[in-house]
């Protein structure tokens, strides 16, 4: 927003229009310090009436992970009755308090919906969740039609409904920017069901999934990464060995959680001491599509590179940069495969090339681990030559391609090093 020396705000681009038609009518300005400007619906009267919305007890900026485990902490102790409403610029979640206790959770991420948590925990599968969606989409409440088609029990719903809110509560300590805000009181048609739980108990199991799965992430990047088993089971800690047992080097820790019935965290959990351990090494995401597919995931990553270096006018630089860098390490590689003029690779002749030099049983990994590495250099390049900047906004933009070429275990790697040493 823009205010002008009259007093008149003028929204500032396509977000900040839409967001003030949504709130067409009258508003009252509080008093707020002057970098703040906070109003509040009173409609034309400009009285503060029950019908103009729930009181705000109390807002405020979101400036990190973690920073919301105090306000969740102080609603846990404070008895207030009322919805913590925590805004992402993405997602809505809402949490209902009262009397200290959680009562119920909403939110518009569909990875935090009931059919999705009763997917990730194993209790349907994916032609399930599709009857159900069917039914719901004529009126029909999730839980209630998995139950009237036979796939869930009601119990295996109401431990959902107790998970979905511990995942509503952990993903609103993790937003890291966004506003939050307690209005008070609510009414009850707002609630889709009601389960209450100690609302302090809920915030300690947050919080320490938060420091875990921060501890986890350095040997287990994201429920993708595949573990491979290294050991003979009987090696392993008894507790351990259910989870070892499902470990087929084929299936995600994702898919894990859902075939054990433990869920994500759980899996992740469990397979990081497997792999502390070291019963098991933890492997990058594999593609479906095989070797094929990491060349064409590279070579989108690439294209856009080369497409931002031409148009800043520095695509002969940057192809010189890669070009020399290639030299040497790749020739093997890449050999009569390109690159093309767009920074890309004959997807066919590389796969060749790559079960030439690692045999067909590393060319995956070998093939992953040496793109990952051309891709990077030619985001570090485009730094080099147009700033950082565009290096970090177009680095923002490739990641998940380039997050899935990431090596992530010492087993990728020892193919490397076998490679390059001949």
């Amino acid at each position: 927003m823009w205010i002008d020396g009259k007093g008149v705000a003028h929204p500032l681009g396509d977000t900040a229009v839409s967001r003030m038609r949504q709130r067409e009518g009258a508003f009252r300005v509080l008093p707020a310090p002057s970098h703040v400007v906070f109003m509040r619906y009173t409609g034309e009267d400009g009285r503060r009436d029950a019908e103009d919305g729930a009181v705000v007890r109390m807002t405020g900026e979101i400036i990190g992970p973690g920073v919301m485990g105090d306000i969740l902490s102080l609603l846990a102790q404070s008895g207030w009755r009322g919805e913590l409403l925590v805004e992402d610029g993405v997602h809505s979640r809402s949490i209902f308090f009262e009397s200290g206790n959680i009562l119920a959770g909403r939110t518009t991420c569909d990875d935090e919906r009931l059919g999705t948590i009763l997917f990730r925990y194993g209790h349907i599968d994916e032609e399930q969740m599709a009857s159900i969606l069917a039914r719901v989409a004529h009126g029909e409440r999730f839980g209630a039609a998995a139950v009237a088609l036979g796939f869930v029990t009601q119990e295996q719903v109401y431990n959902c409904l107790a998970k979905q809110v511990e995942e509503i509560t952990f993903q609103c300590t993790m937003v890291s920017d966004g506003t939050y805000a307690f209005l008070e009181g609510f009414e009850e048609a707002k609630i889709p069901w009601r389960r209450a739980m100690s609302a302090f108990g809920v915030l300690m199991e947050s919080v320490a999934r938060l420091d875990e799965i921060r501890f986890f992430r350095a040997r287990i990047p994201a429920g993708t990464y595949i573990p491979e088993r290294l050991v003979g089971v009987e090696k392993v800690e008894k507790d351990l060995r259910e989870m070892f047992a499902m470990i087929d080097g084929r299936r995600s820790v994702d898919e894990l959680g859902r075939s054990t019935g433990l869920g994500e965290f759980e899996a992740t959990k469990q397979i990081y001491r497997l792999a502390q351990a070291g019963h098991v090494a933890i492997t990058a995401p594999r593609f479906r599509g095989g070797v094929s597919e990491v060349i064409d995931t590279a070579n989108a990553i690439l294209r856009r590179v080369h497409e931002e270096a031409d148009l800043a006018g520095r695509g002969t630089v940057l192809r010189t940069a890669i070009a020399s860098f290639a030299q040497g390490r790749f020739a093997r590689l890449i050999v009569d495969a390109g690159p093309y003029e767009d920074g890309t690779f004959a997807s066919r002749k590389v796969a060749s090339n790559a079960a030439s030099v690692a045999g067909e049983a590393g060319a995956y990994a070998y093939t992953a681990d040496m793109l990952h590495d051309y891709a990077s250099f030619a985001l570090f390049s485009l730094g080099s030559s147009l700033g950082e900047e565009a290096e970090r906004r177009l680095s923002h933009e490739v990641e998940p391609l380039l997050a899935r070429l990431r090596p992530a275990t010492s087993s990728s790697q020892l193919i490397k090093i076998v490679v390059d040493d001949g």
